[in-house]
Parts: C-alpha cells; structure tokens; sequence
C-alpha cells in the first residue's frame, strides 16, 4: 500500500488546509498519465525485469517552498499501489538546494513510469509556492497578499493549493464564492443599486467592488461594499486614497471595507504598494508567471 505522508518531519504535522481537493489530483493525475500511458503503457521499463526494487530520492536543486507532495503520492498510487515515499519535507516547507525532500522505494520499472508525472506536478506546484513565498518576504507583514483566478485551466484548486503553501492567500475560487462588480457589470445600473441587489439575492455572500476613479471608490463606500478593489493606481495616489477613506469613516461612523490594490504590481515595486496602507495586495503572477522548482528524483536499482 502508497504511505501516504508518512514523515521523519518532527516539527509538525501535516497541514491539510495547504492541500486542494484529493477529487482534483485525482482527476489531473489520470489525465496525465493518460497522455504518457495510453495506448500500451511504458514500453520501455516493460523491458525491465519486473521483480528489481529500487529507491529513489527527490532533490531539491535550488531553494524553495514545497507544494504537490499529494500528487506525487496519487501519481505513485495510479501506477502501482505497492510505491511508497517517506517526505523529509512537505507542502509549506522551505528547502534548500541540495536537500533531500522524500524517499520513494519499489519495483526500479514502476519507479520510472511515474517519474515524470510525479516530477511535472512537484515542479510545478513547488515553483508557484515559491513564487508565492517571494511576494509574502517582500510584503513582511505589511500587507496581505492574495491571488488570482488567472489560473492554468484544470490547476486551479492545485495551484491556489500551492499559493497557500507558499504562505499567501486566495482570493475567490470561482464566480460562485462572491460577488466581484467591475465596470462591466454596472452596465445600465448603479454601485448602489448593483450592491443592493446583489444583498438581496445572496445575503451572506461577500460583495467586493471595482473602483478605477475615487468617485467610484466612494460610491462603494456608501454602497456598503465588504472590499474595494482600487485598480491601477500608483502608490501615491493610493496613500492619498487610503487616508480619505480613513476621514471618510471618521466623518461617518460607517465600517471601513477592505482595500485591495491590484494592476500592474510586480515583485519589484510592491514594497512601494506595502506602505501604502491598503489590507490587499493582489497579482496574477503568483499564479501565471511562476517558474518551476527544480527537483530530481535519483532513482538508483537496489544491490541484491
């Protein structure tokens, strides 16, 4: 039988809310090793002789933050049950290069079979939880950053998985999580009429507003928005945003929404965006412009 997340880790326990819905890696995992199995499977480990035992290590080859290990664990289960892999470290964790991540052990043939499909997910998963991880460093506390649904079609639930491992959040998963008015939505209607009644078809429901100008921030304001997405404005004008906000609920009693900032913010100038005293920070390069993680995995036959 798969071990699945068995550790040597002794600090903690794995986090199951770094991990996305085992329904997902199910459904991707058959997917991908379709595409390499189908239709007469690995032609050449079938060559191998079936009773060789191997073990094999996962090495990170530069430092990063671990996300995927469920897949790998799924991919090595879809292959052959009788895989099993030991994590030295797991989602959420930091690695550097040249550490080891985990130990996989079985027959040398279906070690290799699931390789690349194990190593595609890992990669991938662990390259946007260390971009994540990049963004959260530069934030240092000052702002959170969230994601985006600029996501790769399919990887959704995974990738803002992975987003989490990497110590960010999300923003909504799908259109169903909650409102999201932008300009294109308040088309022939008003932020006020449009908030309004967005409350009574889904009272609960979180209502965030788009505003490009600070005549439509204020009308969110008094629209009773729950956030305010303040969209393509430099650090400048955001500070001078944020405090009329702040006059605004003095002067009204009313409760501050949410500020998120997002448009163009890259890596290099969200320090500026950080002091700016939004809540959010919000990019969809987290997401689509993640490089992977490089990791091998070194399998080596056992000696008889």
């Amino acid at each position: 039988m798969l071990a699945l997340a068995t550790s040597d880790r002794t600090d903690q326990a794995v986090r199951t809310d770094l991990q996305p819905p085992v329904a997902d890696i199910r459904f991707l995992v058959e997917r991908a090793l379709a595409e390499d199995l189908t239709p007469l499977g690995d032609l050449t480990s079938s060559l191998l002789d079936p009773t060789l035992q191997a073990t094999a290590h996962f090495g990170a080859r530069q430092p990063g933050v671990i996300a995927g290990c469920r897949c790998v664990e799924e991919t090595f289960a879809a292959v052959d049950p009788a895989l099993t892999v030991t994590w030295r470290k797991t989602d959420g964790d930091r690695v550097e290069a040249g550490e080891i991540i985990g130990v996989a052990a079985g027959a040398y043939a279906t070690l290799l079979t699931a390789e690349r499909t194990a190593l595609n997910f890992l990669s991938h998963l662990s390259g946007v939880a260390t971009n994540a991880a990049r963004w959260v460093d530069a934030a240092a506390g000052r702002v959170i950053v969230w994601d985006t649904r600029k996501t790769t079609p399919g990887f959704r639930s995974l990738q803002k998985a992975a987003v989490r491992a990497g110590g960010a959040a999300n923003h909504r998963g799908n259109l169903s999580d909650w409102l999201m008015l932008k300009d294109n939505h308040l088309v022939g209607t008003s932020v006020a009429a449009a908030v309004s009644e967005a409350r009574r078809r889904w009272p609960g429901r979180t209502i965030q507003v788009e505003a490009a100008s600070e005549p439509l921030l204020f009308e969110a304001l008094e629209a009773g928005a729950d956030i305010v997405l303040l969209d393509n404005f430099g650090p400048g004008a955001l500070k001078v945003l944020v405090a009329k906000v702040g006059d605004w609920v003095t002067e009204t009693g009313k409760m501050r929404p949410l500020l998120e900032a997002s448009g163009g913010i890259t890596l290099e100038t969200l320090d500026a965006y950080a002091d700016t005293g939004v809540d959010l920070v919000s990019s969809g390069s987290l997401t689509n412009s993640a490089p992977v993680l490089d990791i091998g995995l070194d399998v080596v036959p056992d000696q008889n």
